[in-house]
């Protein structure tokens, strides 16, 4: 029998082992995005993460925040040492991922699925993209397709836009350019109001998930003869970023991995948000036109490209990934992006 000195010591040293990994994880800030609060999908999400990055060295406390652009701030200024914010807001701080979110880029949730995986796959020539200046982009979500909700449903082609009025995002110049290239007149707006302004009959059309046809209630701005026009304009992502030099060696990596690793759970919270749109809202386009919207959009893409607000490797990338799923796109024979 060993004696009980012996034994208190042997306890001991096991208990100071046990506790080593929440010893050694160091305390950090992540502010979350989450227009709901803490009730939100994106907030939930985002304690799960906090429970796994326990295990790569870090301790986070979550601040939930619902105007993104003070979480943006407050993440440039060093207030808070990481961000889950929309891609299209994260473009300033990282172009490459922010021009995932690209106008018609991904037409389908596989294309999703395949962009992610390929940011997290740790391939060297894609690891250096995702740093830029003190910032690195660890995690990428799907938030689901956008589309146009619409206060007419008879705005069903490109021709019947032009005179409308749409609400874009003030701080995404892709959008604002978008709309006047077919006509509309922009109206800057930011995530806190444009839902507000299409509900109340202020502009003609929004640019939104399906998401938010509950969660911002979009339902109300398309009664009584509205509509969703079934055209998937782009696809919305979730990114984590952080301020580098304040984590681990290796931190990135890691939650990069996790978070792809959490693409099904994504999907699962907006499949049930687009199951709660009545199916008379949809307005269905006949499919011959939906090649001339490919190449709208592919002409679109080609111009903010040109004038510097979209990647043009992530353009490349991402053209790569529309020709592996499809490889009778016209654009798989003449490459231009």
């Amino acid at each position: 029998m060993l004696p009980k000195n012996l034994i208190s010591l042997i306890a001991a040293a096991l208990i100071a082992t046990m506790a080593l990994p929440a010893q050694a994880a160091v305390k950090r800030s992540l502010c979350v995005f989450d227009i709901v609060g803490t009730s939100g999908d994106v907030f939930n999400m985002m304690r799960d993460y906090r429970t796994a990055a326990l295990a790569w060295g870090v301790d986070f406390d979550l601040k939930v925040y619902t105007d993104e652009m003070i979480a943006t701030e407050d993440l440039k200024a060093g207030q808070c040492d990481a961000a889950a914010i929309t891609g299209i807001r994260g473009r300033q701080l990282n172009q490459y991922t922010g021009s995932l979110d690209s106008v018609g880029a991904l037409p389908s949730y596989q294309h999703v699925r395949e962009a992610i995986s390929v940011l997290a796959s740790g391939h060297p020539a894609i690891e250096p993209k995702l740093s830029s200046g003190p910032f690195e982009v660890v995690g990428i979500s799907p938030m689901g397709a956008a589309y146009l909700f619409v206060k007419d449903r008879t705005i069903n082609t490109v021709n019947k836009l032009a005179g409308k009025s749409i609400s874009v995002m003030e701080y995404d110049a892709a959008q604002a350019k978008m709309a006047a290239r077919v006509g509309m007149s922009p109206v800057l707006s930011d995530i806190t109001n444009f839902a507000g302004r299409f509900n109340n009959g202020n502009v003609d059309i929004c640019f939104a998930p399906v998401m938010a046809y509950s969660a911002l209630e979009l339902y109300k701005g398309m009664q009584p003869n509205g509509g969703i026009v079934d055209y998937v304009l782009g696809q919305l992502t979730l990114q984590v970023i952080t301020r580098k030099d304040r984590f681990p060696a290796g931190f990135g990596g890691e939650s990069r991995k996790y978070m792809l690793g959490q693409f099904d759970q994504a999907m699962r919270i907006i499949e049930n948000a687009e199951k709660e749109v009545d199916q008379k809202w949809w307005v269905r386009i006949p499919e011959a036109d939906r090649a001339r919207y490919d190449e709208m959009m592919r002409e679109s893409r080609i111009a903010l490209r040109d004038e510097g607000i979209y990647d043009p490797d992530m353009m490349r990338l991402l053209r790569g990934i529309r020709c592996r799923v499809d490889g009778s796109r016209s654009e798989c024979v003449n490459p231009q992006e």
